[in-house]
């Protein structure tokens, strides 16, 4: 087992000030990957972004920010993620990350044009995700936890469209042999999500829409979850056999 490197690219919310963790930790834990052989880039925070070939695997977190922004260190992030799929190491792409692959990979990022969605949803997978190592075996249709206002609009040419919900299009794409993005968030549960909720309670409203009714929809999810576990393996992380 090498060194897992999750990309940084935000912070949960204050809300969850009193929840143990971050994005990097629930994602470490959920791929079974021990944090002592995690190194974590804040891009946003300016850290550097270690050599590709000195790292097994990439996850890139989910943030507050937007890829339409394409701010200095999402340039700087997209450039090396370029490289590192050219190179064929695994990428997880989650949410913002998922959006910020796509985007650096030729696809186009931007605003949901069917709002915000966020709670729990159904995600739907293609006759294509029958056939990946990361969703071979999974139900065809899975609950999973979700929080963007932005959302990938069109895929890189080439990418492989592996799922779908109500509100989002791409909830999920394989790009070349080993790179993926996932618009949900495996690494959520059903004590985290309501914060992502209640976040949006506002904007919800002037959409016409109930952030108490997607409090009640909330629940378990462990098919996303599982997720992060087939990743960590197929990555030679440590995971339950």
């Amino acid at each position: 087992m090498g060194t897992l490197l999750i990309i940084k690219t935000g912070a949960k919310l204050p809300s969850l000030a009193d929840h143990p963790g971050d994005y990097e930790h629930w994602i470490a834990c959920g791929m079974g990957w021990p944090m002592e052989r995690v190194y974590v880039a804040n891009v946003q925070a300016g850290d550097p972004l270690p050599a590709p070939g000195s790292v097994a695997a990439v996850a890139i977190t989910g943030s507050g920010a937007m890829v339409t922004e394409q701010a200095p260190w999402m340039l700087r992030t997209a450039h090396w993620l370029t490289a590192a799929v050219d190179r064929g190491l695994p990428v997880l792409g989650i949410c913002f990350g998922h959006q910020l692959l796509a985007w650096a990979l030729g696809g186009r990022a931007g605003y949901n044009p069917r709002g915000i969605e966020v709670g729990t949803t159904t995600v739907n997978l293609t006759d294509a995700a029958a056939e990946e190592p990361l969703f071979r075996g999974l139900p065809q249709r899975f609950p999973a936890h979700v929080s963007h206002s932005q959302s990938v609009l069109t895929l890189p040419a080439g990418a492989v469209h592996l799922g779908w919900s109500d509100r989002d299009e791409h909830q999920g794409f394989r790009f070349g042999e080993r790179a993926w993005g996932l618009q949900f968030h495996p690494e959520f549960d059903e004590r985290i999500t309501p914060h992502y909720v209640a976040h949006y309670r506002e904007q919800l409203a002037a959409q016409g829409r109930s952030a108490d009714d997607l409090l009640r929809q909330v629940q378990a999810a462990p098919e996303s979850a599982g997720l992060l576990e087939r990743f960590g393996r197929l990555c030679g992380g440590v995971g339950p056999p």
